[in-house]
């Protein structure tokens, strides 16, 4: 992207969002987002995903920092051990620093990373689309064709929503989702007594894999995982055990395809 010959980078695009860019700059891209509706639809997306999260995870932000983790406390015990060395002094800095770090992170005042941002971009999709009655999906099940080709562009892999059929559940079609980590994908399904169920993933930063573990997702269970270097997330309603048998599903269903 660019404007006025100056390239517009995917960094400006967030900050745009989040009203961090100066009047000059902020005015070029606006510009740009005028002259290019699709670019425009974009950023669009990507804050409605930035509102969702706020809104998903406000409860963190009123919760104090626990005491085990407050730097300050953690910096005085570490003094009070009197270490030996001026080394050893700086290390125990350190150490309170990267506890506080966590502390930090723990109210959300620092972005999560990992399987923990996987988690609360699936949490908030879940809570903003899934749980829309009238229309929780972009392409429905009959357009099934037309949205692997979309994902399979937007996220520059193959990506194929799973067969869930023999579990009792009907998809009932998916959607591209923006984060502030790329496009992700969301696929919804629909049990006979009405209960949803969403599968997300998106591309991780690394090839890595990771073995299924338990999220937390809000007011829901969840099963997490990453297979070469793709993030999975199985939300629902559903008993956590009924979860991690249709999680296995999906992974054996991903990896076939691999």
């Amino acid at each position: 992207m660019s404007e006025s010959g100056r390239p517009i980078t995917e960094e400006e695009v967030h900050a745009y969002v989040d009203g961090r860019l100066d009047e000059d700059r902020g005015m070029g891209v606006s510009r740009y987002l005028q002259a290019h509706p699709e670019a425009a639809a974009r950023v669009a997306a990507y804050g409605e995903q930035r509102q969702a999260l706020r809104a998903a995870f406000e409860f963190l932000a009123a919760e104090p920092v626990p005491p085990s983790l407050d730097l300050s406390r953690l910096l005085e015990e570490r003094l009070m051990r009197r270490p030996s060395s001026r080394w050893q002094l700086v290390a125990a800095v350190v150490a309170a620093l990267w506890l506080g770090g966590i502390g930090g992170w723990l109210v959300g005042r620092r972005p999560p990373s990992g399987l923990d941002a996987l988690a609360q971009e699936a949490a908030a999709s879940y809570a903003v689309y899934v749980a829309d009655k009238g229309r929780p999906v972009e392409l429905a099940a009959e357009q099934r064709g037309d949205l692997v080709r979309w994902l399979t562009l937007r996220l520059n892999r193959p990506v194929v929503p799973p067969d869930l059929s023999a579990a009792g559940y009907r998809f009932l079609g998916g959607r591209l989702v923006a984060t502030g980590r790329g496009a992700a994908a969301l696929f919804v399904y629909e049990s006979g007594a009405g209960s949803r169920l969403a599968v997300f993933l998106r591309p991780m930063g690394s090839e890595q894999s990771i073995p299924i573990e338990a999220a937390d997702i809000g007011d829901s269970d969840g099963c997490i995982w990453i297979d070469n270097g793709v993030g999975y997330i199985v939300t629902g309603a559903e008993p956590y055990g009924q979860l991690l048998e249709l999680s296995r599903q999906v992974r054996q269903q991903a990896q076939a395809r691999s």
